[in-house]
């Protein structure tokens, strides 16, 4: 009887390679150091497979942060995440911004992750869930303007961002300041053990979480321009809104230098928000006082009528029928309003 050779099947290899790539990158080992370059070149390699290797990696990956008591592997996985979105395939990202398939604001569901069995942990474990809603907030600033944050068209082609927001209605435009300005509220809500930036892990999450503040902030900038330059356009309404979006993102100012500590300074930037605000303020000035001048106007207007009608009558003599002459009026007018 002949002997019966079995190969082992390639899909099952290839979830082992999956598998052994996951565990790698986001090893219990060397806790205080992010994956190394070498281990987030081999998990982005299964990008550039079929759409099927690609699903099963992060389903992989995602298992391997769900699964994960340990604030350090979370916080690997999550640097792995943010590493496939900064750098990844589009493959990969496609399948990472469908996961879980029904989609929601929290598909990372770390909101609740905790770990108290030392201070320490339980510092790194506030860290997880605040990198996770950075991670989530990326991918609904990205559905809100239809391309990847880190994506070359973000990075490298700021004309064609400036030609597109010049295309863009004023509700538009204002939306996706609001959505931008979110985000960089979410950054702001970093833990305050800001100590913990000793670690190396920690440190590159906060610098990872820098580069993507510095992509919103040039895509507020040019929204914040093209705004400005419509202002006279704006109703009173979108005037306010406007406003309100500037005052959040000034109000983040002082905690985003304590965060970067000046690494994601733009005076620049700054300077046109305040610009913009005192812009927006004589605007709205001007438009409340050319409102309330056609409201009043138009009462005032609207009462001399009334008036002059009451006067006629006053005014009419019972000669004929007659009336007294039109030129006697106008000083009975004057004399009676006052």
């Amino acid at each position: 009887m002949p002997h019966l050779q079995y190969q082992s099947h390639p899909i099952n290899k290839t979830q082992h390679q999956i598998r052994i790539a996951v565990l790698r990158a986001t090893t219990a080992r060397n806790s205080s150091s992010p994956p190394s370059d070498n281990r987030i070149a081999a998990v982005i390699s299964f990008g550039r497979g079929s759409r099927l290797t690609a699903c099963a990696f992060i389903e992989a990956l995602m298992d391997r942060l769900h699964g994960t008591k340990n604030p350090s592997v979370a916080l690997k996985c999550l640097f792995t995440i943010h590493s496939i979105i900064k750098k990844g395939p589009f493959i990969l990202k496609d399948q990472l911004s469908f996961y879980p398939s029904f989609g929601g604001r929290n598909f990372l569901n770390m909101s609740k992750f905790r770990q108290d069995s030392d201070p320490e942990r339980w510092e790194l474990a506030s860290w997880v869930r605040w990198y996770a809603t950075v991670i989530e907030q990326n991918f609904i600033v990205s559905r809100f303007l239809g391309h990847y944050l880190n994506s070359s068209c973000s990075s490298n082609n700021s004309k064609d961002e400036e030609d597109k927001a010049s295309a863009l209605l004023n509700k538009d435009l204002l939306g996706e300041l609001d959505v931008l300005v979110d985000f960089v509220e979410v950054i702001c809500e970093a833990p305050d053990s800001l100590h913990l930036q000793l670690n190396n892990l920690v440190y590159a999450v906060i610098r990872y979480a820098g580069e993507d503040y510095r992509i919103v902030q040039r895509e507020i900038l040019i929204r914040v321009v093209e705004l400005k330059d419509r202002m006279a356009s704006l109703s009173c309404t979108e005037l306010t809104q406007l406003l309100g979006s500037l005052k959040r993102f000034e109000d983040c100012k002082e905690r985003l230098r304590l965060l970067f500590v000046n690494r994601a300074r733009n005076d620049a930037l700054w300077e046109l928000i305040s610009r913009a605000k005192l812009k927006i303020m004589e605007m709205g000035k001007l438009k409340s006082l050319v409102k309330m001048e056609r409201t009043y106007g138009s009462g005032e207007l609207t009462r001399f009528r009334e008036r002059f009608g009451e006067l006629r009558q006053l005014v009419r003599l019972n000669t004929g029928g007659g009336w007294l002459g039109m030129d006697r009026v106008p000083a009975l007018t004057m004399s009676t309003m006052l």
